[in-house]
């Protein structure tokens, strides 16, 4: 039992910052392909939104090529104010954004402290909303040798992203201590473990977990190479997820991002724990951007966490894979073992609490 007020459900995926150099590469991928609105900041900024909120991606110019920071949406000031006390009683070091940072992201208050990984965690109240309707303008994509330019409708983007009270999508982690990253998420945010997925990977043994911090299904996964400290991603992030409201948006996505001549990393499939219809491609910046539809809803009352063999039902192919892709994921691993993965222990002992939570 915790000592300390419980904010499951009060906490939600808000937004993510990425830095990168490749803005006009991002700017192809998220609106021409992907179909969310675009906002230019000016020189080294620009964001891309998915609903009211005035952000959902923030990009900002940087070398890292990877998300640096995830940004948590609370209900309230008490919720607020009751994770910044706890990451304080832990030693751990907090700091409150600016006016001009909060601004950016398009919230009241701002709160940044450190998170696994050397990913930035952010808590945030009050979002600022808009109105505004999102862009839609006509596009042209890449034409085939034998075929003049394909034009889509005026309404390019998707109708709509399923958001709301859940948040937006979820992001997915490897580690190498995958304990500490599921306490420090435990520790912080109350989350749940929601269930498990054991994965064969090119003869390699992949344990996923699955945490949430409201009724989505996930909002973080953790994956680990069971038996070995490696990591054969390069990136902060293996993927971030975001859902389409509609099986058409998540279709005309995917097409136009096979003509606009993008990796796509996974083809359409379905996965076997939250029975998501999805497929993967692969950013400018070498992450994976999942794009879902139609994920299932936790029940409180019912769930119970069970452990899946596989991730997927059907589908979800690698695309264009080569032996030279495997033989990097190899080589990336073995780099690992010589580069020790940043954690925050102050905020990882909580460990695995019973119930299915944390």
């Amino acid at each position: 039992m915790t000592a300390h007020p419980d904010v499951f459900g009060s906490v939600r995926l808000g937004y993510l910052v990425i830095e990168t150099n490749r803005f006009a590469d991002w700017r192809r991928f998220g609106t021409d392909a992907i179909g969310m609105h675009h906002d230019d900041l000016g020189t080294g900024l620009m964001r891309f939104r998915l609903d009211g909120h005035g952000c959902r991606f923030l990009l900002r110019r940087g070398p890292a090529e990877d998300v640096v920071a995830i940004g948590w949406h609370l209900d309230d000031h008490t919720a607020f104010e009751q994770i910044e006390a706890r990451v304080r009683l832990h030693g751990v070091p907090a700091v409150r954004g600016t006016a001009e940072e909060a601004k950016l992201r398009g919230v009241e208050r701002l709160l940044r402290f450190p998170g696994p990984k050397g990913i930035a965690q952010e808590i945030t109240t009050t979002p600022v909303t808009s109105s505004e309707p999102l862009k839609s303008q006509p596009l042209k994509t890449r034409p085939l040798k034998t075929q003049p330019p394909k034009t889509h409708p005026l309404k390019m983007l998707a109708s709509g992203w399923v958001t709301g009270d859940s948040g937006m999508g979820h992001v997915a982690l490897t580690s190498t201590r995958p304990t500490l990253t599921r306490g420090y998420f435990s520790t912080v945010f109350d989350a749940r473990l929601t269930d498990c997925i054991d994965e064969t990977i090119s003869g390699v043994k992949l344990k996923i977990r699955f945490l949430r911090v409201n009724e989505r299904h996930h909002s973080i996964a953790i994956a680990a190479v069971r038996g070995l400290p490696v990591d054969p991603v390069r990136t902060r992030v293996q993927h971030l997820n975001i859902q389409a409201a509609s099986l058409d948006d998540l279709a005309r996505s995917y097409e136009r991002v096979h003509e606009l001549g993008f990796d796509m990393a996974l083809s359409v499939g379905q996965h076997t724990n939250d029975r998501e219809l999805s497929y993967y491609a692969r950013t400018p910046s070498g992450f994976e951007w999942e794009v879902g539809w139609n994920p299932l809803v936790v029940d409180e009352t019912t769930w119970e966490p069970s452990t899946h063999q596989g991730t997927s039902i059907w589908g979800h192919r690698p695309v264009g894979q080569t032996i030279t892709d495997k033989l990097e994921q190899f080589r990336l691993g073995a780099r690992s073992l010589a580069r020790p993965e940043r954690t925050v222990p102050a905020l990882s002992g909580a460990g695995v609490r019973t119930a299915g939570r944390g």
